[in-house]
This record gives C-alpha cells, sequence and structure tokens, in this order.
C-alpha cells in the first residue's frame, strides 16, 4: 500500500502551487503536517516547497502575501504536486486557468507525480483536465459551482477526501489535513503517520468517507458529550460493545446517544467502532509479530474472516498482504 516514490533516496519532493487568493490555512498545511513526518533518528521524510507561476508574489485570502522561492519549473521534479484552496480566479467563475499552469500540472501527472489539491483547489485541477472521468470531491458549499462547471468529474461533496489513483482531492479547511495525514500512512505506515497526528494535535484518522458536514464538532459542554463513552470503547477493542452499552456510559438514553453521537462524529455508533477496530488493526499487522488471528481478536473481530472482509473492503487487500 505505501507509495514506491517515497521509498527513493533522500526526502520526497512535495511542491506546492500557489495561485491568485490563494488560501492562507490550506498553503501552510502541507509544510506544517508533512514536515513532521520524520523517522526514528529524525530524518525528515519529506521536502516541501511552495511556488507560483512566474515565482511571481501572490496575494493570499488571509491578508498576506506569498513571496516563493521558486518557479513552475519546481514541478518538473516534484515527487507530488499539491493546490491548494483559492477564493477567486477564473478556475472558480470560468473553469479555466493559464495555459503554463496546466501544461506545467499535466506533465508532472504524466511523468508520474502524484497530485492532490485541497479545498477549492479541486476546480484547479479539474480546469487542467486532470479530474475528468474521475471521483472527485471539493468543499461542500462550492459542489454546485464545480457540477456546473465540470460535469465529467464525478463530484462527492459528502466526503473528507478521494484517492483516485494518483489524484487525491480533499474537502476545505481541515480535511486538507486529514489527506496530507492519509498521504502519510500511504507512504510510512500508521505509526509515523500518528506521530505526525500528535505533533499536530489532531486525530490520527478520520476516514475519507467520513462526512464534510459535521453539525457539532467541538461538544460544548462535557456532560452532554459522547467523547467519555467513544474513549471508554477504544480502550475495550477486544470486547464485545452494543449500543447500549456506550449509551450507558454517556449515561443517556440510546436515542439520544445516537444523535449526539452523530452530530460530534459524523458517523453512527456502528461505523465509528467498525472503523476504530480497523485501524487498530492496520497497526497491529505494522508494528507486532502477532498473527493474524490473534490480531483478529485482539481489534475486536472475533475471526480471521471477519477481519479480512473488513481490511479487503476498506483498503482492497488481505491482512497478510497490507503486512
Amino acid at each position: 500500500m505505501r507509495n514506491n516514490r517515497a521509498m527513493t533516496a533522500g526526502p520526497h519532493r512535495i511542491a506546492v502551487l500557489a495561485l491568485h487568493q490563494v488560501v492562507g490555512l490550506d498553503l501552510g498545511t502541507p509544510s506544517q503536517v508533512f514536515s513532521t513526518a520524520r523517522a526514528a533518528d529524525g530524518t525528515p521524510f519529506y521536502d516541501v516547497r511552495v511556488c507560483t507561476p512566474g515565482g511571481q508574489p501572490m496575494r493570499s485570502t488571509a491578508g498576506f502575501q506569498v513571496l516563493p522561492d521558486h518557479g513552475l519549473e519546481l514541478l518538473d521534479t516534484a515527487d507530488t504536486v499539491i493546490v491548494p484552496g483559492i477564493h477567486d480566479g477564473t478556475a472558480l467563475t470560468s473553469g479555466i486557468i493559464e495555459p503554463e499552469v496546466t501544461g506545467a500540472l499535466r506533465s508532472a501527472y504524466e511523468r508520474g507525480a502524484r497530485i492532490m489539491s485541497i479545498c477549492t483547489g479541486a476546480f484547479v485541477l479539474a480546469a487542467a483536465g486532470l479530474l475528468d472521468g474521475r471521483r472527485a470531491t471539493t468543499h461542500w458549499a462550492y459542489a454546485e459551482r464545480f457540477r456546473h462547471l465540470h460535469g465529467r468529474v464525478d463530484l462527492d461533496p459528502g466526503v473528507l477526501f478521494i484517492a483516485d489513483d494518483r489524484v487525491l482531492t480533499s474537502a476545505g479547511v481541515a480535511a486538507g489535513i486529514d489527506l496530507c495525514l492519509h498521504v502519510i500512512r500511504l507512504d510510512h505506515g500508521s505509526e509515523v503517520a500518528n506521530r505526525a497526528a500528535r505533533r499536530c494535535v489532531m486525530p490520527p484518522w478520520r476516514d475519507g468517507g467520513q462526512a464534510q458536514y459535521i453539525e457539532q464538532p467541538v461538544p460544548k459542554a462535557t456532560d452532554t458529550s459522547t467523547a467519555g463513552a467513544r474513549e471508554w470503547a477504544r480502550q475495550r477493542l477486544h470486547e464485545p460493545i452494543a449500543l447500549r452499552d456506550l449509551a450507558e456510559q454517556a449515561r443517556m438514553s440510546v436515542r439520544t446517544f445516537t444523535r449526539r453521537f452523530r452530530s460530534e462524529t459524523g458517523l453512527s455508533p456502528a461505523q465509528w467502532l467498525l472503523q476504530q477496530r480497523t485501524d487498530h488493526a492496520r497497526l497491529l499487522l505494522e508494528t507486532t509479530d502477532l498473527t493474524v488471528d490473534q490480531i483478529a481478536h485482539r481489534s475486536g473481530f472475533g475471526t480471521t474472516a471477519a477481519l479480512r472482509q473488513q481490511l479487503h473492503q476498506r483498503i482492497g487487500v488481505a491482512p497478510s498482504t497490507y503486512r
């Protein structure tokens, strides 16, 4: 499951392409997240640099200008190219971008680079023709405009991120962090990605298929939150856990608990629990010598067959192949 380019000598080269009215948070996300991915001896796995067309200053949405050290030639040698979100320009209004930007993006893809977008950066990839016939996502608030401009793209605005071969797109704001952590996990495994997440004070994993819009991502009061029940469940993944057990931990009725759980996580309790067990199984496969049968029991699947089915459904491979 790991990206072969991440295994080449030297840090994996990432080019972040900033365009007019680049979203400030999106621009800083790749550098912040990927810089925390390091080997045990502190060696960085990634080298992140920013470029603009012609190496010219570029205005951001956050009230500052980007003064890059590189032009589009940076894409010629990048292993991964990331396009942050934008809040203005022809990519958003008419679905077109400058020919030199299209050429640089397409050339990077054609020679084998991984191409990513954060938020409305998907408009740029679509304008370059890189999303035609692919599944993709963008910020839910821009979905109608995107569909109007790019009917050849299979848009799904209801998820956090989508990986379609070497082209990856994400929803707005924090979903860009989720995508970067997902890429680190693909390249170097869960242990490295989890360390990076801790440095960023982020949850180590939010499934790409999770809903973009979560009604209450940060509970207003701990006595009405399901967070305690979630932590209780994480410590007992090897045990049978029923919905009623979770509701009792939160001191709520099953109906109230289910409603609040979804508003806080974007998932049903059953979906969340299955995700936690799958993630735990993946971590054990990567970091221990336990047998697949032992891992199936420790992660709460009970049988190897159940673990195999879930891994194949989520990531397309059997446990032994993933290991």
